[in-house]
């Protein structure tokens, strides 16, 4: 091996050591993020299991829809949450939750309420039609935020400006397993619609709808109070999941990152090692061959 090339291997060693230097900060930043983001997550998800199932029981045993956020609407329209991450070097993390909205919105008339850096600059390229509000990263959301995002989602509910609400965010599963989806916020009768698939026989579906619910002093004014509370609550959940899942991505993407750029240095170490040997031995037959030249 040319002395120029000996040396090229060594810049290339040097850099992608430099390299994985950076992929192992950051799989220890994403790491140590993690643990706080993940107890969050799990504390959270028990509320969130608690209401959407509460949703859903309440969707397939009553029929009788007083209230705005409970019947079917007329607008036809629907406005996505789109919880993306705040940044990238995620693995496949952001790019799957787009997949899954652009199969979840397809065909559809909609308005995009993105949450996190990503899901923004996802709206602004491809110039989708966004609900107005204050940009947030998902790692600043507080409790108050979601508040926020909720009274102006029924507020602009009740106007009749979107007929439904969706939600698209990340659920975080475990630690190496990380599920993009989509769930419905409103109307009510779209958690009907849910019901009837989760259950999957009319027979059994019509029982329920039989056992209905009394509400004082009225299901209108029951839904009406406890709706923008539903919503921050379920939102809350959703962002912590979100989180955790973004940041579980992140340390699986750099670990794996930094093993690769391991075996690149040790297979290169290899190669260079073999070829500096290869040129001492060149280099001692040479010196031994004029030496025997010269005694000659």
């Amino acid at each position: 091996m040319a002395a120029a090339n000996m040396k090229s291997v060594k810049l290339r060693i040097k850099s992608i050591q430099n390299t994985m230097q950076i992929t192992k900060a950051m799989e220890l930043v994403a790491s140590s993020k993690l643990r706080r983001a993940k107890e969050r997550a799990e504390a959270s998800a028990p509320y969130f299991s608690a209401l959407r199932q509460t949703l859903s029981n309440i969707a397939a045993e009553n029929t009788d829809y007083t209230s705005v956020y409970a019947r079917e609407n007329q607008s036809e329209r629907h406005c996505y949450i789109l919880i993306a991450g705040d940044r990238g070097m995620a693995g496949g993390y952001n790019a799957n939750l787009f997949r899954t909205f652009e199969a979840e919105s397809k065909g559809k008339d909609f308005v995009v309420l993105p949450l996190g850096k990503k899901a923004e600059d996802y709206v602004a390229q491809k110039k989708l039609s966004r609900l107005e509000g204050e940009k947030l990263l998902v790692a600043t959301v507080h409790v108050s935020d979601c508040y926020a995002i909720a009274r102006q989602i029924c507020t602009l509910f009740r106007s009749g400006a979107f007929g439904h609400v969706s939600l698209v965010y990340t659920d975080f599963v475990s630690l190496m397993k990380q599920e993009p989806g989509a769930t419905c916020l409103l109307p009510l009768a779209d958690f009907k619609d849910e019901a009837c698939e989760i259950c999957g026989k009319e027979g059994e579906e019509k029982k329920k709808a039989q056992n209905l619910i009394l509400y004082e002093p009225s299901a209108e004014e029951v839904f009406d109070a406890i709706v923008p509370e539903y919503l921050a609550g379920l939102l809350y959940s959703a962002v912590a999941s979100s989180l955790a899942s973004e940041y579980a991505a992140r340390r699986t993407a750099m670990e794996a990152a930094t093993d690769n750029a391991g075996e690149m240095i040790d297979k290169l170490s290899l190669y260079y090692n073999r070829a500096r040997q290869a040129s001492i031995t060149q280099e001692i037959t040479e010196i031994v061959g004029g030496a025997e030249g010269s005694n000659g």
